[in-house]
This record gives C-alpha cells, structure tokens and sequence, in this order.
C-alpha cells in the first residue's frame, strides 16, 4: 500500500510471552509477587501507556486480582522490565518514568464497579503519585483532585550521566501546567530517594488553554488559549535545566471556544477514548528538520455528506483549506480524519473514502500533492484502524497494542506512477516517489524506464524535464538548509486544472510572532522560513536568464572573431572542466554512447557559465556555508543534471541495442535509431526552454541520427530550425565517410552552405570536389577583397604569366596577387596555406568548363 508500516513494538510478541514467563517463574519459586499473575484474558487489560523520548514503551495490565502491573519495554536491549505494581483496583489515566528508571509518576482513578470512592485517597477523583522504583520505597502523593491529570517527565539531551535533578509535567483537566522539580540522591550505596520530599519546587508553565500537544522527540509543548475568543497557539521548548522558553505566538484562524478540552500526545490514547475524540476536532501540529510548522485541523464532524480539513503553512505564510465530497458514509464504519507526519509530507485520510499526500515542502501547487478518491485500489489498502500520530513517524495502534514507523512505501508508488493516468497523479507521484531518497540510482533507472514508455504521455508537463529538474533538486536538497528556497524544484510555475474530487481555498495567514532573538537548530531554520515568507518577493528560485543572455553574447564575439577577455573564457572552460571531471569521477560502470568525448565548446561554454552563475546565485543567498562546500554543491548539481540526460540516453541505446557503427554515415537507419533519435528530439526540447547543458557529443550524435532517419528536406527544415546542430565532428565525420553520389553530392552542399564560416571552410578542405573548391574560391576571394580599395593600374600586362586569353579572369587574377603578395597574413590562416590567386583561377576555370558543358 501507499504506506509502509514497519511495526517496532507489538505487545502480543514483545510484551505477553515474558508476563506468562514471569508467571509460571514465579509459580516454580512458590514466590508471589514477583510478577502479575497472567491469566489467558489478561491480554484484554494490557495497554501501551507511554512512548517516552529514548523510545522505552511503558504498559500496564492487570492481574486475577485486579492490582495494576507497571512495565518497560526497553527499546534498545529488547527487554521487559517490571517497574512497579498498585495492589489496588485503579484505573490509569497516565504514566511516565525518568530516564535513570528511579522515579514513576503516574495517574490514577478509581476502577468503576461499585460506585465507592478511591481507597486511597478519600474524596478526590484522581490521584497522581510519584513513586521511588529503584528499589521500590516511598511513594508520594503529587495530586489528589476530583479533574484528571496527566503526568509526563522531561528527557533532556545530556551526557549519560544521572541527572541530580528530574522534571516532571503535571497536565491539568482545570487547564493548567505545571513543572515540578525533583531532586534525588543516592543512599545505602545504590538507593534512590527523593530530596526533600515534602516540599517539591513547582512553577506555573501554561494555564487557560483548551488544547495541548506534547512533542517527545523534540520536548516541546504546543498549547491553544483563547484571548478575547481567539484561537492563539503557542510553543514552549523545554531545555536541559530547568529553563523553558515561550518560543512563538501565532494566531489561529480556528474556533475552538465550544469545543472542551483536548490533549494530544500525553501518553497512549485509550482505544475508547479514540472512539469518542473521533467526533470531536482534530488537530496536530507537525514540523521537521527543514524548519516547516504545519497546523493541521478538522473541526467537528456534523455531517458525513463532505469533510473540510485546513493546512496551516506557517512557514511559508499560507494556509489551505481542502472540502472532499464523500457522498452517503456508512458512520459505523468511518473512524474519524487521520493526520500522519511523514517527514516532507503529511498524510491525511478517511479509512475508505480518500487519501490525500500533502507537500509541505513545496505546497504552491496542487499537482504537487497527490490526492486520491472514489474506488481506489490505495484507499481500499490503507488501514482502517484509527492511528494515532506520536512524534515523527510513529503512530501508534492502540486497538491491537502496535507501535508502528510509518514510511512512504517507494515500490507501491513507483508502480502506481507507471498505471495511473492522470497529468495531475503523475506528476505528484514523481516528486513524492524521488523524495524518498531511498537507492536513488536504481529508482531513478525505473522512472527512465517508465518515461521512455511514455514519452508522450503527458499532456500538462514535460515528463524529462520534470524528471531532470526534479531528480537534480533532491540529489542536492538535504546537503544543506534554505536549498528548496534557492534551487527549482519543478519545471512548472503554475497550475490551473482542476484536481477530481477536491476543492480548494488558499488564504494569507499572519505569521508566527518569535518570541526569542537567538536561535540554533531547529528554531534557526524556521526563523529563516519565516523570513523568506516575510521579505522574499518574488521567488529567489535559481534560472539561467542571465547565463542565456551571456551564452549568446560569447557566441556572438567567437562569430566576429572578438572576444572580449580570453581570461575570462578561459575560466569559463575550466569550469567546465571541472564539471564533466566530476562527473566521469561518478560515474562507475563505463558509458556505452559515445558521450563527453568531444569539445563541443559552445556546449563547455554552457556549462561553465552555469557554474559561475549558480556559484554566485548560492553564495548570495546562503549565509555561513563554506565557500568550498557551495562550489562542490554546484559540481554536483550540474553533473547530475549532465549525468540524468546521460543516463536516459544509456537506458534508450541499451534497450534498443544500438551498436557503435551507428556513428558512420554509410549505412541505412533501422527503426532502433528512429526511437533513439525520437528520444534525443525530446531530451533537446525539455532543455532548451530552460536553457540547460547538455553533454558534449550530443549534438554530434543527434545530427548522425538525424542524418540516417530523415530525408532531406526533412533534414534540412530540422537544421534550420535549430533542432538539429551541425558540429564539427558530424559533419567532418559525413565528408569522410559518404562518397560523392548525386544523392550524397546533394546532402553535402545542403549541409556545407548552412555552416558557420570558420567550420565550412575546414570543412570544404575535406570534401575533393569542383563545388568545395568553388566555395573556398569565393570564401579566399572575399577574405582578400573585403577591405580592397582600388588603384590606378597600367594597362599593360604580363601575359608571359599566364596561359589563357581571357581578359576578365587575368585582370581578376592579377588584383588577386598583388593584395596576396602585399598582405600576406590574410591568406595564411591555419588549413589554408595552399589556397592562393592560383587556386582560384584553376577553381574558376572549372567551375566555368561544367558551367559550358566542356
């Protein structure tokens, strides 16, 4: 299915086997309480409680006689541990134990049977204890009140050493939090006893909120109070003192005022629990390491017929709002909106009816998000459990106990790209497909395979360019922050269809107000997303406008024979140098096209421009990154680039079993070099409206291609055009290898009349033939002339030096020679020391013996 659950905790095999094992231990020993005292039913008590930051699992159950067992699952060693038992029928609300497993806190009511009061505590409702496990001592009473509370350590990021001093979170129902300070000490070597029990230091963290979220992995709490009846939300980091901070204030377009009183993530939801909170609002925060903070929120469900979710985008300054229509729903079998972080992406949908993959990323588009409905084969496998989300990835399943890391499932998109049909799901699908990160050689290798199958396929996009830019951007993404700012991320900059089945409202919102002025990790990397929303109008997206303008002005210069630096160019080449260097360093099984073997210096100059741009386009905008490191990300960026195109040529020549003689213009085409040539038509296309490189070589085996599989006028119409380019080695390589039949006669002057002049005169040298002579003639003629000025001339001639009575030509001639003799560094230019007044009377005599028919 669409998601990969990988179970990384099932009470039924990790936690059931060694409670029976305890029992029957404890039998053998004649010992009690060693244990719970299993019975076969017991499993229906057994419930995961917490999921604490180190990843220890905490549960509870309870025996034939109804005393609550607690017990640890250690994550890293696999191993139960029994942490502590309340010989007492309670009900637990809440559970948490240190890091150092010396102090459980824990929270609990009395089991519903007869009515009575808590034993323990008289007149109050719930009891929240802190109780000494290492060895089982004291126990304290923290609370004894007639509202629930909920108890949750801090796990700070310290040395493994024990900490002298623990902090505990007390979650009020009367809406309050409160932080308790507990210091211990060791006594009687390895015991451990709480200092000063009688009088635990507290403070007030939050109070008159309505809605709370605790974030394990990060030790953050969000909260919602309500100022003047609106919706405010707020974060307080918890650090490795005591100290916690306000970190944000964000205002909430949401109305929460009638909605009661809701915790998130304070340990493990009751399954019943789950029932009842799936008719009621839902709403998560979820954020990751790139610096994203998303809101995501359902509010009350009153009718089945449609649901409307909303995506705060904080970090880009803009919220959605999504409205499916669902039609008649079956209400004993919907469970409520789920809400899943999958790290770039967060998943929402409604067991059976849809399922909805959102980019958080990159949210501006619809097309980059994949929503699915109807009778669709991924909705029907999704699961049907209501999950709920932990920290990150992991959700927890508590109707059968299981601890789930939830992953997009690669394999299961990559097959779904290949059968879906719409513009809309492919293109979402490739974006999410290549995020994954996961053996992207061999992934990519199954995309090119899938496009060169549907070259044409789609109608909104161009596939390779798509795959070009995209692929580039993730190979280069996670190096470093701020990266999905500056580079592009898809070849589209609108998108204006319609996606089936969903409708869509996109809104400004206020951006969160940082409450902090210095900020690391984390916190630096959202304040800098916020940042970017604030001020960054338009995008500041990398494109190669400014390489175009300066490619075609070199190329310009190189035609009038002027440059303006040769330092400069030079530099420009060497970047190109170091480009197809790192990428040839990349490469690890040898090439079977006849790429990056050439110059191909228009292309270099490409290349090399690119470098310089990109290189400065970086530095600009991403403060604190080494220069060196800045420089080896553009190589790397630009190889790929290189590198993708390389690669989707490679799959074409391999699956078409295209051989080297392919390179020789003696032979006919077959319908292998027809596909090849189709596919190198596109991969020019997809590039050239972005104006990026292409490999040196390409060219000259287009053109070869081109040469084989069109006819002429064809051919032509395709050079003139600017689809096919005439290089030196192609048209060198057709001069060597056709002989000169009036069909072949005929390709060779098309073909030597379109070139630029500094090729067409190396060119012409090649090809024996009166017509190539007749072009060097006139080409020498021109050179020699073009700055000629007429003298005054004797009227008498030398006619000892020439053998012919024709006037015209020897006057012609005569002119010739004297400019030569006089300026003789206009003729000697390099190939062309044997073309002189001499060579142009023979080519003339020639030209004008088949004009006459003689």
């Amino acid at each position: 299915m669409a998601l990969c659950l990988v179970a990384d905790f099932d009470l039924r095999k990790d936690v059931l086997p060694w409670l029976r094992a305890q029992r029957a231990a404890s039998e053998a020993a004649g010992a009690r309480g060693g244990g719970p005292d299993v019975l076969e039913n017991s499993y229906d008590s057994l419930r995961v409680l917490n999921v604490e930051r180190n990843g220890n699992i905490i549960y509870t159950c309870k025996d034939n006689k109804g005393n609550v067992f607690f017990g640890l699952y250690d994550y890293q060693t696999k191993q139960n541990e029994h942490l502590y038992t309340f010989e007492k029928d309670l009900q637990v609300i809440s559970c948490s134990v240190n890091r150092e497993r010396t102090l459980l806190a824990a929270s609990l009511v009395q089991a519903a049977k007869d009515g009575r009061r808590n034993e323990l505590q008289p007149g109050s409702k719930c009891l929240t204890l802190l109780v000494e496990i290492h060895p089982v001592n004291n126990v304290k009473v923290l609370k004894a009140v007639d509202s629930c509370i909920w108890v949750q350590f801090l796990y700070p990021h310290v040395e493994s050493h024990p900490l002298p001093e623990n902090h505990l979170l007390l979650i009020s129902e009367e809406k309050y939090i409160e932080q308790f300070h507990v210091q211990v000490i060791q006594e009687d070597g390895n015991k451990v006893v709480i200092k000063n029990s009688g009088h635990l230091p507290r403070e007030r963290v939050a109070e008159d909120f309505v809605w709370a979220q605790w974030d394990m992995s990060e030790q953050r709490l969000y909260y919602i109070d309500l100022k003047k009846s609106r919706s405010i939300l707020k974060c307080i980091q918890f650090y490795s003192n005591e100290h916690f901070t306000v970190m944000f204030e964000a205002p909430l377009d949401i109305s929460l005022s009638d909605s009661g009183f809701k915790l998130v993530n304070f340990g493990c939801d009751d399954l019943r629990d789950q029932e009842k909170l799936s008719k009621h609002l839902t709403l998560y925060v979820f954020t990751n390491r790139t610096g994203s903070l998303c809101v995501c929120y359902c509010p009350n469900i009153d009718s089945w017929e449609r649901i409307t979710y909303s995506v705060f985008y904080f970090h880009k300054g803009h919220s959605k709002t999504f409205t499916v229509a669902l039609g008649s729903v079956d209400s004993r079998v919907t469970k409520g909106i789920t809400f899943l972080n999958l790290d770039y992406y967060v998943a929402v949908y409604l067991p059976g009816h849809f399922f909805h993959l959102l980019n958080i990323q990159h949210p501006d588009l619809i097309c980059h998000s994949l929503f699915l409905t109807g009778n669709n084969e991924v909705i029907d496998m999704l699961p049907h459990r209501p999950f709920q989300s932990l920290s990150g990835p992991l959700v927890l399943d508590g109707g059968s106990g299981k601890l789930y890391r939830v992953l997009l499932n690669q394999s299961y998109l990559l097959e779904f790209l290949r059968d879906t049909r719409l513009d809309c799901e492919r293109m979402a699908l490739l974006h999410c497909v290549l995020s994954c990160g996961r053996d992207p050689r061999r992934l990519e290798a199954k995309i090119i395979q899938w496009i060169s199958e549907n070259i044409s396929a789609c109608h909104s996009f161009d596939l390779i360019q798509e795959f070009i830019i995209a692929s580039s951007y993730w190979s280069i993404y996670p190096e470093t922050s701020n990266m999905d700012k500056l580079l592009p991320y898809s070849s589209l900059l609108t998108w204006n269809t319609e996606i089936p089945g969903i409708t869509l409202v996109t809104e400004e919102i206020p951006l969160p107000l940082m409450k902090v002025h210095s900020f690391k990790g984390y916190w630096e990397k959202l304040n800098s997303n916020l940042e970017y929303a604030k001020y960054s109008k338009p995008h500041l997206h990398y494109n190669n406008g400014v390489v175009r303008r300066e490619w075609h002005s070199l190329i310009s210069e190189e035609k009038t024979g002027k440059r303006s630096s040769l330092v400069y160019v030079r530099n420009i080449l060497d970047n190109a140098i170091k480009v197809i260097s790192n990428l040839q360093a990349k490469t690890l099984e040898p090439r079977l096209t006849p790429l990056l073997q050439e110059e191909d210096n228009h292309q270099r100059l490409l290349m090399g421009l690119m470098v310089s741009e990109l290189k400065d386009h970086l530095l600009r905008h991403l403060q604190g990154v080494e220069k060196k490191k800045i420089e080896q990300m553009v190589l790397d960026y630009i190889s790929k680039l290189l590198d993708l195109i390389c690669q989707i040529l490679e799959a074409s020549w391999r699956k078409h079993n295209l051989h080297p003689w392919v390179l020789h213009f003696n032979r006919r085409a077959s319908a292998a070099e027809f596909a090849v040539f189709h596919i190198m038509t596109r991969i020019l296309e997809a590039t050239r409206s972005l104006f990026l490189p292409l490999p040196p070589g390409f060219h000259t085996l287009h053109t070869i291609l081109g040469v084989h599989c069109l006819p002429l006028h064809n051919l032509l119409h395709y050079i003139d055009n600017g689809v096919l380019l005439l290089t030196e080695t192609a048209v060198t390589r057709l001069m060597k290898d056709l002989d000169n039949t009036e069909k072949n006669e005929k390709l060779k002057f098309s073909i030597i009349v379109r070139l630029p002049p500094r090729i067409g005169q190396k060119i012409c040298r090649l090809w024996d033939h009166p017509m190539s002579s007749n072009i060097i003639s006139r080409n020498h003629v021109k050179r020699l002339l073009q700055d000629y000025s007429k003298q005054p001339r004797s009227s008498v001639m030398d006619k000892s030096s020439f053998s012919l009575e024709f006037l015209p030509l020897n006057y012609f001639i005569e002119i010739l020679t004297d400019v030569e003799s006089s300026n003789p560094a206009l003729y000697a230019f390099e190939g062309h020391d044997n073309v002189d007044a001499k060579f142009v009377e023979e080519a003339a005599l020639k030209h004008t013996t088949m004009l006459l028919g003689l």
